[in-house]
């Protein structure tokens, strides 16, 4: 069976290093490939789908609307497309359970089966500021985002990113708060080797050559970026700015509590951090990063978990 895997983000990093090697896939697929390969194999326009001899095409992508678009437009045929991001959607858009479960193996198969999740959206939200894609890749956290920002209207500060990926979480900042300085600090080039050397081989790729051009061109209002490109908290130095809004967002333990050392003590009164990942199983990491910044600092952070997809921690200031 020739497969073929839709994205070369963390959905397909987390594909590769728990259920399907890398060298059982015949090409990864971008509508706009960042590079040419992706974990070795070879990453590969929809367009060029329509006359490959494709068995299957696993998506890791949650926008499956975004997906068949693009293989309408391209010519794809539909019906070799299976969602592995089928849970996170009302409608079930799978078809192809068996020749899934040949691949991936019937455990794996049965988690993605349908199970209608629906969320209420509160009656004062009639207008949403941010759009559709985006609330449905994440809908507590961003709109957990979206009431901090409420709330932090009369704080003073800017706002930053630790952690920035390819910036989906910063374009939501930018959205929500565009009249605030937004510090971006990245490598955008994925993380330091030593600190990684133990993570999965997909999940360190994926986060390689991330880019800030594409992250500010992603923005709405990039004028009120300030890229900050390298290793934390290097890329800190000489920087004298208090804030309102953090999200901390770097997956490993040692960064994680580099980004606690020194955003915390400068979080303005009312302000909040939002430390993504803190319940996350894949990455104990963050969690044990806070428990070694309480034990040397002395201080107990006074915070509330969110039942978001990676298991969020706001810690207000």
């Amino acid at each position: 069976m020739k497969i073929y895997v839709w994205g070369t983000g963390c959905g397909a990093g987390e594909l590769v290093d728990r259920v399907l090697p890398a060298e059982t896939i015949a090409a990864f697929v971008e509508t706009v490939p960042h590079a040419a390969s992706f974990l070795g194999r070879p990453v590969i326009r929809p367009d060029q789908l329509r006359d490959s001899d494709c068995d299957l095409i696993l998506v890791t992508l949650r926008d499956t609307e975004c997906v068949l678009r693009s293989c309408e437009k391209a010519g794809v045929e539909t019906g070799k497309l299976f969602f592995l991001k089928n849970h996170m959607a009302l409608v079930d858009r799978n078809q192809r359970y068996g020749e899934a479960e040949a691949v991936l193996g019937k455990a794996y198969v049965d988690s993605l089966r349908q199970t209608e999740r629906r969320i209420r959206r509160p009656l004062w939200s009639v207008r949403e500021v941010l759009d559709e894609e985006t609330l449905n890749g994440d809908y507590v956290r961003v709109k957990t985002l979206e009431l901090l920002c409420r709330e932090i209207t009369a704080v003073p500060g800017a706002i930053a990113e630790l952690g920035v990926y390819r910036g989906s979480f910063a374009r939501c900042m930018n959205t929500l708060l565009p009249e605030r300085t937004l510090y971006l600090f990245d490598t955008f080039e994925g993380f330091e080797a030593r600190e990684s050397a133990g993570e999965g081989k997909g999940f360190v790729e994926a986060h390689r050559r991330t880019g800030p051009e594409r992250v500010l061109n992603s923005l709405p209002h990039p004028e009120r970026a300030v890229i900050r490109q390298g290793l934390f908290p290097e890329t800190a130095s000489g920087l004298e700015e208090r804030f309102a809004l953090v999200s901390l967002d770097v997956d490993l333990e040692e960064s994680t509590l580099a980004g606690l050392h020194w955003f915390l003590p400068r979080l303005n009164p009312g302000g909040y951090l939002m430390l993504h990942d803190y319940n996350s199983p894949q990455l104990s990491g963050v969690r044990a990063a806070l428990q070694r910044y309480e034990a040397e600092t002395g201080a107990r952070v006074h915070a509330v978990p969110l039942c978001d997809i990676n298991g969020t921690l706001v810690i207000s200031a």
